[in-house]
Parts: C-alpha cells; structure tokens; sequence
C-alpha cells in the first residue's frame, strides 16, 4: 500500500488580490453550454436581445401570471430557466433568482455567448443615503467592491466604474420616458447579514446611496469582456429597521421595473 503523499502548501491559490487578468480562463461559458446542450437534447439559438437579472423573481411572477412569457427552448444553463417575452416593443430574456454577484456573473457569461446584446439587473437595495425618499430607482453609475467576484475579472481598487456610454444612453432613456430616478454609487456586498453600523458608515462616507449584491461583479465583468450591462437598484428598505419595510409597491414593483427595463433598452437602441 503506497503512502500518501506528503501535503505541501499551495505557494499562490488566487485569491482577491489577483495578477493574472490579463490571462485566458480555461473553462469557458461557450464550452459548458455545448454539453449542457448535448446533456439535454437541446438545439441551438439565441436568446432575445435584451436580457434581464431578477433577483427577486418579481418581474417573472407577473409576467408568468398574465400569460406573457415563455420558456426559452435553447437556454441550457444547468441553475436557471429563462423567460422569453414582449414588453415595451423589445424582446426580452428574463431570468428570476439571480442573487449575489457569483450568480449574477455566471449567469452573464452565459448569456453573452448565447446572443444577448445588452444585459440590465434590476435588483432591490437597502436605503443608505438618508435623503431617499422610497420606493428610489438608483441607476448605478459606480459600485463599492466588497465582494469577491470583481476582483477575478479587474485589479483591486475601492470601486469599479460603469462604462459611462451605457449609463448616458440609459438615462436618456429614463428621462424620455419620464421615469425618475437618482444616478449614484452604490455598496455591492457578498455578506448582507454582515452589514452592520460601521460597515454602512463607511460605505456612506465613500459616497454609496444603497447597499446590493450585483452590481460591482457585473460591472468588473462588463469592463474585463467589453460587455454592454446596466444596474439598477430600487431602495425599497432600511435593513428591516421599521415595521411595513420592502414594500415595493403595485404588483410588487414588476411594472416599474418593466417600465425601467424598456426605457434604458430604448435609450440603449436609439440612434446617436
């Protein structure tokens, strides 16, 4: 019976501070969708144009109540189904319970190599700023990194940017169709348990309206692929600190969010 061989510690396991962005990965989206295709019998195609995060599942409850979604017939994702409708005159792709920045970028490189052309996550916040009056749409321009996924895709720093095209065309769009919202930073966090008195403090004193779990990841990758992706947060609580908190609204907030999504698809597809 050979023995074991002797346990050497790893000399450098990437971590968050990471040297090697510029590298190739080796599992690649396109290539686990070939077999997830293969697995299930599934044929090829691409998803609608615009596609849509929901963490909350709000947006695929409504649309699946009125009878205006679809299971997509190609979408091979092994976690998730992805819903297939009209609104607003853009073709959408919706998937629900995309929660945490992980998630939310698995999901993206998936969708990216499967035919979508602009990527939205419309997720719920905790109120950090005190001058928000909620519900608040935040259309987020900059996100705090505290979790770890960005710093796979971007070089550590405090923040990562939205590419700034996609958030001009978003406004535009927003305002064209009388939606009101803030333009701000928010803070993504891996740990929303964890989000205690001076950890909010700080991520206010930085600048951060609202606390999240998607947008620095999604960002960082947006920035690393050259990918287009919008984030939006609405505010609909303060950590539980009040009875009556989340309330989202009608239809719990679904048509507003619909309302967001085609108005930042329109902006992102009107002509220069």
């Amino acid at each position: 019976m050979s023995a074991s061989p002797p346990h050497t510690r790893p000399l450098a396991i990437p971590g968050l501070s990471r040297s090697d962005h510029g590298e190739p990965s080796i599992f690649l989206p396109e290539n686990l969708l070939r077999d997830a295709r293969r697995q299930r019998g599934l044929g090829e195609g691409r998803v609608p144009p615009v596609c849509v995060l929901d963490p909350d599942l709000d947006i695929v409850r409504y649309v699946r109540r009125r009878d205006r979604a679809r299971a997509s017939p190609i979408w091979a994702c092994y976690h998730t189904d992805l819903w297939e409708t009209e609104w607003g005159g853009h073709g959408l792709g919706i998937i629900g319970g995309a929660v945490g920045a992980s998630f939310a970028v698995l999901l993206a490189e998936q969708l990216f190599v499967s035919g979508c052309e602009l990527l939205i996550s419309v997720t719920s916040a905790g109120q950090i700023a005190r001058h928000l009056t909620l519900p608040a749409t935040i259309l987020i321009d900059r996100a705090l990194r505290g979790e770890g996924t960005s710093h796979a895709y971007l070089p550590s720093e405090a923040d990562v940017e939205a590419e700034p095209g996609q958030i001009t065309a978003a406004a535009s769009g927003l305002a064209d169709r009388n939606i009101s919202f803030v333009q701000g930073m928010t803070w993504t966090t891996d740990a929303p348990f964890r989000e205690t008195s001076s950890a909010l403090s700080a991520a206010a004193a930085a600048g951060a309206l609202a606390v999240e779990m998607e947008a620095a990841a999604l960002y960082a990758f947006a920035r690393a692929r050259l990918r287009p992706v919008v984030c939006v947060a609405i505010v609909t609580n303060q950590m539980a600190q009040r009875a009556g908190d989340f309330d989202k609204g009608p239809e719990d907030g679904a048509e507003h969010a619909l309302a967001v999504v085609s108005a930042i698809a329109a902006g992102h597809h009107s002509p220069c």
